[in-house]
């Protein structure tokens, strides 16, 4: 593996281990800031919020990286993010808090950036296995972040936020010292270096994502699917909590199982899943497995059945880096940056939904059955299905035309 891969791939983990630190002990951390119990509709609101910088911004950092490069964007980005934490390390109000969590998401949109990078360094043929790859970097990140900041918490409250400043720093000077510029100005078309005002309008690409034909289902499906997914940052906790008593370190103790799973999941699964089963049915095994252990997690009054059942549940996992692939060949290799962009972007479209409507439906079922939230996410995988026997159907067509 090439040096700017390790980069890459180092720092996404490092991003990971960030953004997990926080998961087991934010349900805490508002309960002391807003000094009530009943929390869940902060801590939608706190994702919601995330996810709306990451909208606005993630478009804009990807459209910027096609023409001044991929390196300046990253480096700022990584900046603002340790920023970020050390102002959440010493919030003593929500309004404060509010405001890092936005400085957050908008960083967080460096995410498309990372990903344009790895198009621009890696042949088509190699794209799949090495965003199986970079979803498995991250996905170990949440093995050490969750576990690591159930115990810093229980320990200190804000010492996750100030564990999660040094390791951006750190992931900062990593990239500034070591990560090159995969975007020269030779590579790039006459129209892609100048800085065009109008990519920076978050609503843009999504007009033109809808007008690239073949690509409207594959983004629908990673609408549904980051809707279900933001399920587990809005509820896991307070469920971990109202359902098996658990403290932060058993909460960063199962999101840290869920990493190991992940991980090897996506490192070794999603390649000979699709020599086997195909695209369609990879997708298709993956969201039945995900029905059955969120089921089981719905009906589960013992914590030990949710560490059983995880294998199975991160098999969702396998169709992921698949289309990922599929979607890098429908544009021209100078707008991976936009296109990054605007999938990262769709993503946290359903990331500003979802944990409302989550977080309010969990604080209307938590009194009589925490479980009962699993049962709105099999739901919403069930939408999915139509629409990945559609994307996959366009994905044969498409295959036909060039042929």
């Amino acid at each position: 593996m090439n040096k700017p891969l390790v980069v890459i791939f180092t720092a996404i983990c490092l991003d990971a281990v960030g953004i997990g630190l926080i998961f087991p002990i934010l349900p805490r951390l508002l309960q002391d800031v807003t000094q009530t119990q009943d929390i869940a509709f902060y801590v939608g609101l706190m994702t919601a919020l995330y996810a709306a910088m990451q909208f606005v911004f993630a478009p804009v950092l990807g459209a910027l990286s096609d023409t001044i490069g991929r390196r300046p964007v990253l480096l700022i980005s990584l900046a603002g993010a340790a920023i970020n934490y050390a102002i959440m390390a010493f919030a003593p109000s929500l309004t404060l808090l509010l405001i890092g969590r936005a400085i957050a998401g908008l960083t967080s949109a460096n995410m498309s950036v990372a990903s344009a990078y790895i198009t621009d360094i890696s042949p088509a043929d190699q794209r799949a296995r090495r965003f199986g790859l970079f979803n498995a970097m991250f996905g170990a990140g949440f093995i050490i972040g969750p576990v690591l900041g159930g115990l810093l918490g229980d320990y200190w409250l804000r010492l996750p936020f100030i564990a999660a400043a040094v390791l951006n720093a750190c992931n900062l000077l990593l990239a500034l010292f070591v990560l090159p510029e995969s975007r020269t100005l030779e590579s790039r078309t006459p129209s892609r270096q100048k800085i065009d005002l109008t990519t920076l309008n978050p609503l843009r690409p999504l007009k033109w994502i809808v007008s690239m034909k073949g690509l409207l289902p594959i983004v629908l499906v990673y609408f549904v699917f980051s809707a279900a997914g933001e399920s587990y940052g809005t509820c896991w906790a307070l469920w971990g909590f109202d359902t098996f008593g658990w403290n932060g370190f058993w909460i960063g103790l199962s999101l840290g199982a869920f990493g190991i799973c992940q991980t090897l999941c996506q490192a070794f699964l999603p390649g000979p899943a699709t020599r086997l089963l195909g695209e369609r049915w990879s997708v298709m095994t993956g969201i039945a497995a995900a029905a059955i252990a969120l089921l089981v997690m719905a009906l589960a009054n013992q914590g030990w059945m949710i560490f059983a059942i995880m294998p199975v549940f991160t098999l969702v996992g396998i169709g992921n880096p698949a289309f990922q692939a599929l979607a890098t060949r429908t544009v021209e290799p100078d707008r991976q940056g936009e296109l990054q962009g605007v999938l990262a972007s769709t993503v946290s479209l359903a990331s500003i939904i979802a944990p409302l409507g989550f977080s309010s439906l969990y604080f209307v079922t938590r009194q009589n059955w925490p479980g009962g939230i699993w049962l709105s996410v099999i739901a919403l995988y069930a939408i999915a299905v139509p629409l990945v026997l559609m994307s996959t159907r366009t994905r044969g067509e498409c295959l036909d035309h060039q042929r």
